[in-house]
């Protein structure tokens, strides 16, 4: 068993035997999918190439699954592994900057149970959280094609109904919110247009979920000011207030 679908099989202990059942092949069949020429190409080649900061480490260069507690109440989706860091580490945001703001917010509201995402070993568990990716492997200059978005989609598709637990679908960025809306949309949860994308947005669906959106924590976003830890942790703390617990 690969260190990837290991560390996902060890974050889902103790939830009910159908959830596991159905989470652990999916996350074999996410790491195994070839179907995407262009991303299966570039996510191989950054991995023998790979990034001077980083020449001695062994990377992941395959399809990244999602990580967390599969009981969750919030699903946090964005938008796919990052050139050095899941591509690398083999983990959702896992070593980068965008990781680093993540969790560090995650670890202040009480969601994981330490500020820093390093390395798939370095012992990080999430509570009431669990975060994927829309599509799964790092695309060329963080831009999947409309193609790609779509045959990824059935994998998103599963996560959103595998963590019935859910009671909030946390977005980061637009094209996470886009993807997951689409789908939810298909499966007829709201009847309306799609609400444009803005951070701190919050929809209503027709099971008693919420949709929030956010500016994704990338370095473009957070080191220009247009996401803040402030905002972010505001966000955080609406949606604790709104699942009924203290941030």
């Amino acid at each position: 068993m690969s260190k990837a679908m290991t560390m996902n099989s060890d974050s889902i202990d103790g939830t009910s035997p159908s959830a596991k059942d159905r989470l652990l092949p999916l996350n074999k069949e996410v790491v195994e999918c070839r179907v995407c020429p262009r991303l299966v190409n570039y996510r191989e080649s950054v991995a023998k190439v790979k990034k001077k900061q980083f020449l001695n480490c062994n990377y992941w260069g395959k399809p990244v699954p999602g990580f967390g507690d599969i009981k969750a109440s919030i699903l946090v989706v964005g938008l796919a592994p990052a050139l050095h860091g899941g591509n690398r580490t083999g983990r959702v945001f896992t070593g980068d900057r965008s990781a680093d703001f993540l969790v560090k917010a995650f670890f202040e509201a009480g969601f994981s149970n330490q500020s820093r995402s390093v390395d798939a070993d370095d012992g990080l568990e999430l509570h009431g959280v669990y975060v994927t990716a829309a599509v799964k492997c790092v695309p060329p200059d963080n831009k999947p094609t409309s193609e790609e978005i779509s045959n990824c989609a059935h994998f998103l598709k599963s996560e959103l109904e595998i963590c019935n637990w859910s009671r909030v679908i946390l977005c980061l960025g637009q094209l996470a919110y886009r993807s997951t809306m689409n789908l939810l949309k298909q499966d007829n949860l709201f009847s309306d247009k799609i609400p444009k994308f803005e951070h701190g947005l919050e929809f209503g669906l027709s099971d008693g979920r919420k949709v929030f959106a956010s500016y994704h924590p990338s370095p473009r976003n957070t080191q220009t000011g247009k996401l803040t830890a402030k905002m972010f942790s505001s966000l955080l703390q609406r949606i604790n207030r709104g699942l009924g617990q203290t941030s």
